[in-house]
């Protein structure tokens, strides 16, 4: 299985954030599992990747060239691909992804996330979306998806679809065992 990894390209202002990433790609290693991510050295995509790495599983990068060129990539990857737009980064990380997992990050990060939960919505794809509410990062994203839903703007399955777990293996069983709800307008 590969796993798509959407977290931040900085550390955070709380180790418990790297400590985090870093069990995560340590647990994902352990569990056979290989990582897509946005091919960054830095923050905590770098620490999955090189957590990932050093369990010996493969990590590919995707990159746009504009990033690469600041040389924010990592080298060390097992294939890094480097693409012309933040588009077509995404659209080739949702390809190779077999599921998705928002970790900790910023506006990147829920971007990434609610675009692969959106794409599972209209039926794009079959895949899982998972945030790892890593102490109770995303707490507060999370009662707002129930307002949403509660507003009449989304409906309970769709948000029901999206899996939170707040430790690693409880992640990836979920991850495995994710059943999609029928698509959106089938």
């Amino acid at each position: 299985m590969k796993i798509a990894v959407f977290c931040g390209s900085s550390l955070g202002n709380d180790e418990r954030f790297a400590q985090a990433a870093g069990a995560f790609g340590q647990y994902m290693a352990s569990q056979g599992m290989d990582l897509v991510f946005g091919g960054g050295k830095v923050g905590l995509m770098g620490v999955v990747a090189d957590a990932v790495l050093a369990g010996g599983r493969e990590v590919y990068g995707v990159i746009p060239e504009s990033l690469r060129d600041r040389e924010l990539a990592h080298q060390g990857l097992t294939r890094l691909d480097v693409v012309s737009s933040m588009h077509e980064r995404k659209a080739l990380m949702a390809d190779m992804a077999d599921a998705f997992v928002a970790l900790p990050g910023g506006p990147g990060t829920m971007d990434e996330i609610f675009e692969a939960w959106t794409w599972g919505q209209l039926g794009y794809h079959s895949k899982p979306c998972a945030f790892y509410n890593v102490d109770g990062y995303f707490d507060e994203l999370l009662a707002f998806i129930r307002k949403m839903s509660g507003a009449g703007f989304l409906k309970p399955e769709y948000a029901e679809m999206v899996i939170v777990k707040d430790q690693p293996a409880a992640l990836v069983s979920a991850l495995k065992s994710y059943q999609p709800p029928s698509r959106k307008w089938s």
